[in-house]
């Protein structure tokens, strides 16, 4: 039993080496090269730019906004600040683009609690932005291309004002950008609620021609591959998402290599990184057509993920509106699972996700109580392990039973250690002359590990946990400890529960379980507080299970 437990560690331990070489090569792997470009007949007649979505449509050219407003202001000043309770936005005119948002109340680092998040941006180091506009489609037989009645994200915008702060008495904010193209208005209306990271994004068409004018809708999320600074020995994902009934990740080099094409009903098309996600939202009912794609860049490739609206027809002299949402903001379970089917598991647990749900359900209710994460981390474990008593104490006896042979399972090693066959037909006649179940102690820590793997992509992905206190000098527990005492602590705890289970009668296996406190330690300087509390707090109560269920196995006899 023994052998076969060191067996699952050794595997166990080397899967998670495997994994962290992976998360570095992936980490430092060079960025992947633009798509190819469509071919002539997957493009519409007219040339577009490349950042532009589908085919069978044509783009507006860039035409000045014709407003009654200061031009000279305008052109001196490009952008319109928004600024709520919770977001400091930056609304280029050109385009009409979101190209910065801040977090006002949530920082970059305790250190620097002047300093917000900022989620998108657009400056030397790099671009991560919103872009949204319309597509006029091109009428088959028409003479001209309509090029001018439909505002993309390269056309000019005009605003009235630009600067906006929401005030105490308010709850909402609306920004108005204003366009004036051939025999067409396009108003673009931002809306900005209080307390909300969700902003509504309207396009009112008004149509002055004598024809029909039929087009689209479109919006979507550009970034490039400069992706947050991670730890090497903890990796988490940077790219796209997207939901149709189903969630789906999209790396970049997915992006680059298979973009992606689809109509879905409702759903969502999102960029998601640690802790943070810009996802874009049509209404629950309405028909999309999601797409990806690489792109060349200012500075280096820059991808996309966005979503075109069916098309929509505003007969002559009347008006239309077009409409979807985008949400900016920290990764909050409970709001996201409100805002949209399947948005919460862009905090990703993987594959036991259907197990991490409800542990972070009971996490978040005993802070309700306890109103600290970290000592609700260490609730939750001494919960977990009651849970699984029963199955340790079995474990554990089997455990105690192996211990009392494992003199005579020695002596079998060194009588039979140059016959193979005959020492394994030695140990099973004893395993079954005993009664011992030599898997017997294996069982409960296999029934055992998916929890414990769920729990630690629980902690790793919260955002709840982020900036979060413990004790003392642990004042964030999504960082590392800035003095290692609980890697330390942790290491010592491993010694101890070394000590406690019997020696490995192989040689190089008792050398690699003497040693691998000490690797372990190495590593988990480099992990969260969180993740390493938690280990800590399984290692203590593990020692303190073992011990009393030892004792009173050794009472009974």
């Amino acid at each position: 039993m023994m052998d076969n437990l060191r067996l699952l560690l050794y595997v166990a331990f080397g899967f998670v080496l495997l994994l962290l070489w992976q998360s570095w090569v992936t980490m430092h792997a060079p960025p992947p090269s633009p798509s190819p470009p469509t071919s002539p007949s997957e493009e519409p007649a007219v040339q577009q730019p490349q950042d532009l979505p589908g085919a069978g449509v044509t783009e507006a050219k860039p035409r000045p906004a014709e407003v009654t407003q200061d031009h000279a202001r305008q052109k001196e000043s490009r952008y319109v600040v928004v600024e709520t309770d919770l977001i400091r936005a930056r609304i280029d005119t050109r385009g009409g683009d979101i190209h910065a948002i801040e977090l006002l109340t949530m920082p970059v680092d305790l250190g620097k609690p002047e300093e917000p998040q900022q989620l998108f941006y657009a400056d030397g180091n790099g671009r991560y932005i919103m872009q949204s506009g319309l597509l006029h489609d091109r009428l088959p037989g028409a003479a001209d291309d309509l090029s001018d009645r439909a505002p993309s994200h390269h056309a000019e915008y005009g605003s009235e004002r630009f600067d906006y702060r929401l005030s105490d008495d308010e709850d909402q904010l609306q920004v108005a950008l204003l366009w004036r193209g051939e025999g067409v208005d396009v108003e673009k209306l931002y809306v900005f609620e209080r307390g909300s990271y969700l902003i509504e994004i309207r396009h009112l068409v008004r149509n002055r021609n004598d024809d029909n004018w039929t087009g689209r809708q479109y919006a979507q999320l550009r970034r490039d591959d400069n992706q947050p600074e991670q730890s090497y020995f903890i990796y988490t994902f940077t790219g796209a998402a997207y939901y149709d009934g189903t969630y789906n990740k999209q790396s970049f080099e997915d992006i680059a290599d298979e973009p992606l094409r689809k109509t879905v009903r409702g759903g969502w098309v999102a960029m998601s990184e640690h802790y943070f996600l810009g996802a874009l939202l049509p209404a629950e009912d309405d028909e999309s057509d999601f797409y990806s794609k690489a792109v060349s860049g200012e500075l280096r490739t820059e991808f996309i993920i966005g979503l075109r609206s069916q098309p929509l027809t505003v007969a002559p002299s009347t008006e239309a509106e077009f409409t979807m949402h985008l949400y900016a903001g920290p990764k909050l379970q409970k709001s996201l699972e409100v805002i949209a089917e399947g948005l919460e598991l862009t905090t990703d647990y993987g594959i036991f996700t259907f197990i991490s749900k409800p542990l972070f359900w009971g996490l978040e209710k005993i802070h309700s109580v306890l109103g600290n994460w970290g000592w609700s981390i260490i609730v939750l474990t001494f919960l977990i392990k009651l849970v699984f008593y029963k199955l340790s104490e079995a474990g554990y006896r089997s455990m105690a039973r192996m211990r009392k042979f494992q003199p005579r399972l020695m002596a079998l090693r060194e009588r039979y250690k140059d016959d193979r066959e005959r020492l394994n037909r030695e140990m099973m006649d004893l395993y079954r002359k005993e009664k011992i179940n030599p898997l017997g102690g294996c069982f409960p820590i296999l029934v055992q590990i998916p929890v414990f793997i769920a729990l630690y992509w629980v902690l790793l992905e919260s955002v709840e946990l982020r900036q979060a206190p413990f004790i003392l000098w642990v004042r964030d527990l999504s960082e590392q400890d800035p003095y290692f005492v609980l890697p330390l602590l942790m290491g010592v705890t491993m010694l101890i529960q070394n000590r406690l289970n019997p020696t490995p009668p192989d040689p190089l296996q008792a050398k690699i379980m003497t040693f691998l406190p000490f690797i372990f330690t190495f590593f988990f300087i480099f992990f969260p507080s969180g993740l390493v509390l938690y280990w800590l707090a399984n290692n203590v109560l593990s020692i303190a299970q073992q011990w009393f269920i030892l004792r009173r196995i050794e009472q009974a006899r």
